[in-house]
């Protein structure tokens, strides 16, 4: 899950490495924010694919088992 504090920090290293530079440390913290972020939003695209195919009629044949 996105929380607001870890977009927060995103955008607290990413001013920071513009603007001076990060340590060794803060690479890799930004780094494995980015890569949870990233994640997060995949599995939220995954999960709308998966339960929403966006018709609303009786038979539907692309797969998605959709019943009314």
């Amino acid at each position: 899950m996105i929380t607001k504090e870890m977009i927060e920090r995103i955008n607290q290293l990413s001013k920071k490495s513009r603007e001076a530079g990060l340590t060794e440390e803060e690479q890799q913290e930004q780094k494995g924010l980015r890569r949870k972020y990233i994640e997060c939003i995949k599995d939220q695209v995954r999960h709308q694919l998966e339960h929403n195919c966006g018709h609303d009629h009786h038979d539907c044949n692309c797969g998605c088992n959709y019943k009314k």
